[in-house]
């Protein structure tokens, strides 16, 4: 047999292997439940270096803010039955060449994209983009890959409105459906404004057609207002043009009780997650309320479950180093926890 047929077998070996290899791995990803599953520490952690990212509040950049452990840098979400594809920037943006995503929601939405606007910055660091950013909204574009980044600035998804008798949250009426249409991929988010109350609460009343109420349970109006924001996806979205996804409850480590910890106050001074897949506080009310509204869709939405992940993550907050004396449980210091969200985006991105 000549060296020439022999080496063309072994070629076709090698890639008969290949095939089989990512074939298993494709189906091992697709039966696998990515949020499910444990923070490891990683070496080769984080993904991208901070301080050289523009696009981060200085409330978040935790190292910038001078952030004393960097334990919090180093940890990847492993899914318990599979692994997760390594993220690769530059592959996202060739792969979507032309494409456009948006975030749509509150900070937490803004801290999505401000760790997705730094994985690919980082990824290819010489491109000449462009940003812009108002109170509103964030823009970031990379030219030679005609590709866009945007984060809207809409904390309920339905609209507040100030009127004679106050300000009314009218969870009926959608108002900025327009700047929706025609991106690529939507990104939503509304939880954390629905559940303040006393002096942070934003709103005087709620209404519902031509009827207002001073006072509703918080999560049957996040239910109505929800729905409201579904029914606009099923009659607008073309699945085949756009992907959505939703993105889930982000959780808080306000009082160290949650997590067994009842004479730690709040995440002040933490600095490893907790160990293992299951956190021992209570679940959020509306965690019930978005799987409800998502199941009852007649087009897809893919939820992006981050409420265990980031339960796990007492460690990943701001805390009072970068917030200028304020306590920050709620947000997440980037580098750090958003980037799994976004690994996690990728992932399905991929699948699809």
């Amino acid at each position: 047999m000549s060296t020439k047929k022999n080496t063309k077998i072994y070629l076709f070996v090698v890639f008969l292997h290949l095939l089989i290899v990512l074939s298993y791995e494709e189906q091992q990803l697709n039966s696998c439940n990515v949020f499910e599953g444990s923070w490891i520490f990683d070496e080769s952690y984080p993904i991208y270096d901070s301080l050289k990212c523009p696009f981060i509040n200085q409330g978040l950049n935790c190292i910038k803010n001078r952030r004393k452990d960097k334990f919090y840098l180093k940890y990847r979400w492993q899914p318990t039955d599979c692994d997760l594809p390594k993220f690769n920037g530059e592959n996202l943006l060739k792969n979507f060449r032309g494409k456009n995503f948006m975030f749509v929601g509150d900070s937490l939405s803004s801290n999505q994209w401000q760790s997705l606007a730094c994985m690919l910055h980082a990824a290819v660091p010489n491109s000449n983009y462009t940003f812009d950013s108002t109170k509103e909204r964030s823009v970031l574009s990379f030219p030679e890959f005609k590709f866009t980044v945007t984060f809207l600035k809409d904390g309920f998804l339905v609209d507040l409105v100030v009127e004679k008798v106050g300000r009314v949250l009218k969870l009926d009426t959608l108002s900025q459906t327009e700047l929706w249409k025609g991106v690529d991929v939507l990104i939503f988010n509304s939880y954390h404004w629905w559940i303040h109350t006393g002096r942070q609460q934003t709103w005087d009343y709620f209404q519902v057609g031509d009827k207002l109420y001073k006072e509703m349970d918080h999560m049957a109006a996040y239910k109505i207002a929800l729905t409201t924001w579904a029914k606009w996806i099923d009659s607008n979205i073309n699945p085949a043009v756009t992907k959505v996804f939703f993105q889930g409850i982000s959780a808080v480590h306000a009082r160290g009780k949650d997590w067994n910890e009842p004479q730690v106050k709040d995440c002040s001074g933490q600095t490893k997650p907790i160990e293992g897949s299951t956190y021992p506080g209570e679940r959020y009310r509306g965690e019930a309320v978005v799987k409800s509204v998502l199941s009852n869709m007649t087009k897809p939405v893919n939820l992006l479950d981050i409420t265990l992940l980031t339960q796990l993550r007492k460690d990943g907050h701001p805390s009072r180093v970068a917030s200028g004396g304020l306590n920050d449980c709620s947000h997440w210091c980037v580098a750090g926890v958003p980037d799994a969200w976004n690994e996690l985006l990728y992932t399905i991105l991929l699948q699809k």
